[in-house]
């Protein structure tokens, strides 16, 4: 029988081509095997890191807690940011870049991508994320939940639409005059925040770098404290916390420098110096004065010390206030600066007293909306199970 030599070469040839075409797709599909292995094995190492295996024992500790903190994939936040475009920032900070993203769901976020991974602050990360996850406050940016699974962690907040207090108040272009009234409002908010997270959250929290660029404004210009990246959460019996000095010049507390003790009153006094920008105008460090006047702080107090204080005020808030009401507020602010943190007062205080300057004012209208945000929202919204006990101590005290 007579084999054509061509026609089987021919058939050798398909099979060899099927073979490596074969070849080929189990190559592929192994590599992409090992590929999706070698991305879950980083993912991992990543969340353990991270402080994922912390997280999972707060799981077994406090159920109720940690299951209102969200864990969001990497896949669901690059997706929801472009990728980490560029063109999503909002801002770069010393402890990481803030992007805006956008969920499946439709809610608009803003996602913290920390700078570098500190393990040595990884149980103070995960406390953090714990707690700041159920800080229920109309003046406190809402913590959404984190991403634990990539090279450094992902922190997500809702998204705060109107920018920073620092950039409303050093905005020249005059669009936005900024009344003595509302600078009152947000000034109350920040102290109002800041009352809660010292005295009526389940853990005190002090949040170490309170300044107009970490105070964020919502659609409504209302005050949202953010940022708590150097926060840190202190136990019912201590009094201070003692750790390398942080914060931002011109805000800093000169006993927590001099002693690495940072106290309440060392947010007190931080806010202090948000108060003046609010009354002034002014930078907190300017390099238009000379020597120590360059704080503000400084230049404050050695205005009231000459009583020129008005001299200082931005001239609108001096048009629209009366020299008792703004003497009231400088007094207030020059309290909270005091260079002993015994000598200031507590948060809780600030809010009160700022408080009574705006019913003074506007006693018709502020007096009902002290008692709704006081009473109302912010003390029915704690989540905690020692929110009862608290609400009824906080009550106590203001009712004083």
């Amino acid at each position: 029988m007579y084999f054509d030599n061509s026609s089987s070469i021919n058939v050798r040839r398909v099979c060899i081509s099927i073979g490596l075409l074969f070849l080929a797709k189990i190559i592929y599909e192994l590599h992409k095997i090992i590929k999706k292995i070698k991305i879950k094995m980083h993912k991992e190492r990543f969340f353990k890191r991270n402080g994922g295996l912390l997280l999972r024992q707060q799981e077994v500790l406090d159920t109720a807690s940690v299951d209102k903190t969200i864990l969001f994939t990497s896949k669901e936040l690059a997706k929801a940011t472009d990728n980490f475009n560029d063109n999503r920032i909002l801002g770069r900070g010393g402890q990481g870049t803030v992007y805006k993203g956008m969920l499946v769901d439709g809610r608009t976020i803003a996602v913290k991508r920390s700078t570098v991974v500190d393990e040595s602050q990884l149980q103070q990360f995960i406390n953090e994320v714990v707690v700041l996850s159920q800080v229920n406050h109309r003046n406190v940016v809402k913590l959404l939940g984190c991403c634990l699974e990539t090279e450094v962690p992902l922190l997500v907040s809702e998204f705060i639409p109107n920018g920073t207090l620092y950039d409303l108040i050093q905005d020249d272009t005059g669009e936005f005059p900024i009344s003595l009234n509302m600078r009152l409002q947000i000034a109350t908010e920040i102290a109002g925040a800041l009352s809660y997270l010292h005295s009526a959250s389940s853990i005190p929290i002090y949040h170490r770098d309170i300044k107009t660029t970490n105070i964020l404004l919502d659609e409504k210009y209302r005050a949202k404290v953010s940022d708590f990246g150097t926060s840190r959460f202190i136990s019912m019996d201590q009094t201070h916390l003692t750790t390398l000095v942080k914060g931002t010049f011109g805000y800093l507390d000169p006993e927590y420098f001099q002693s690495s003790q940072f106290t309440e009153k060392s947010d007190v006094y931080s806010f202090g110096v948000v108060l003046l920008e609010l009354l002034t105008r002014e930078k907190p460090i300017s390099f238009t004065r000379f020597g120590e006047n360059r704080s503000l702080a400084a230049h404050f107090m050695l205005a009231m010390e000459e009583a020129r204080v008005m001299s200082i005020f931005d001239p609108m808030v001096v048009k629209e206030g009366s020299r008792e009401e703004l003497l009231a507020i400088a007094t207030l602010a020059m309290r909270c600066l005091s260079f002993s943190g015994k000598n200031r007062p507590t948060m809780k205080e600030v809010a009160i007293e700022l408080e009574g300057i705006k019913m003074s004012r506007m006693p018709s209208t502020v007096e009902s909306d002290f008692g709704h945000m006081i009473y109302g929202e912010d003390l029915s919204m704690l989540t905690y199970d020692k929110s009862t006990s608290t609400t009824m101590c906080l009550k106590e005290n203001i009712n004083e």
